[in-house]
């Protein structure tokens, strides 16, 4: 199986030391949202390969050498202030960090994901030219793949729309984001994606793909997995994934987050994490029935 660390929390930003913590120990629990007393329970003896998503990637640096597993790392790179994403890091600190982990795990296993795309007075179409120009050049030689997606109508998003403040896109908003990202991508080598979008852009220049492919978790891990079964209307053409987060535990705070929509619950949630348990939030109960997660 390929573990997702993490696609409903910032398990690199916050929780690295409980991570490796678990590496060490040899397995990992992780609750279904939907039933709390079941629990998964995953030895890395099963694991094949790890997708790291994050916003921060600094604190797993100094692990790297010490995860023996391939490695596929997502890191969101946005122009966003602190408006809209308030504990974010400096994003040149950011970009330094980026600029490591190429030089650790190669270009090709490097992905940056420009995402999402918001427009609003503040943030707009030219705004996000600007700022996708200056990270093509900055990344050039250390960034071959970026992924971008547009802002959705999550409950956070509707919550925090009094910060958010966005415009619906038009056709010509689309055709003016696919042109200009893929001009710039293309003269500095590089690609530009949708995943699991309406709007693929792909008649303005940018490339069919997927977050995690089937070619690129062969790839990865010289094994062939079945696709993820889709989450709404379309089809998500991603591998299946295993994902070892907790939803409501990212102390990011980013208004648009999907995973996040209760900040008083991220609280308490960071406050009832333990780097020495199995699980990323509390502990296993008396209650809790324990199964063991193979694929």
């Amino acid at each position: 199986m390929i573990l997702n660390v993490s696609g409903r929390t910032d398990i690199v930003a916050f929780y690295t030391k409980w991570f490796m913590k678990r590496l060490e120990e040899g397995y990992v629990d992780v609750r279904n949202p939907f039933n709390k007393h079941l629990i998964s329970r995953i030895f890395f003896e099963d694991v094949d390969g790890f997708l790291f998503c994050t916003k921060n990637p600094m604190p797993i640096i100094p692990y790297l050498a010490k995860i023996n597993k391939p490695i596929i790392f997502q890191i969101t790179l946005t122009p966003y202030k602190k408006n809209i994403e308030p504990n974010v890091p400096d994003k040149k600190e950011v970009i330094e960090a980026i600029k490591q982990i190429s030089n650790i795990i190669g270009v090709d296993n490097l992905y940056i994901r420009y995402d999402p795309i918001l427009v609003n007075e503040e943030y707009s179409i030219d705004y996000h030219k600007r700022a996708f120009a200056k990270l093509t050049e900055i990344l050039d030689g250390y960034v071959k793949h970026f992924i971008i997606s547009f802002i959705d109508d999550y409950k956070n998003v509707r919550k925090n729309v009094r910060y958010l403040k966005c415009r619906e896109l038009n056709e010509n908003d689309y055709r003016e984001i696919g042109v200009s990202f893929s001009s710039l991508a293309r003269s500095h080598n590089m690609t530009v994606q949708t995943c699991f979008e309406d709007e693929n852009l792909v008649e303005y220049g940018f490339i069919k793909g997927e977050c995690l492919s089937r070619e690129m978790a062969y790839n990865l891990t010289g094994k062939n997995y079945p696709r993820w079964r889709a989450r709404k209307e379309g089809k998500c053409e991603c591998v299946q994934m295993v994902d070892i987060g907790d939803y409501n535990s990212c102390r990011h705070f980013c208004k648009y987050c999907y995973a996040n929509y209760d900040e008083t619950r991220v609280n308490e949630n960071y406050i009832k994490h333990d780097d020495n348990s199995s699980l990323l939030i509390g502990v296993v109960g008396e209650d809790d029935i324990i199964k063991r997660r193979q694929k």
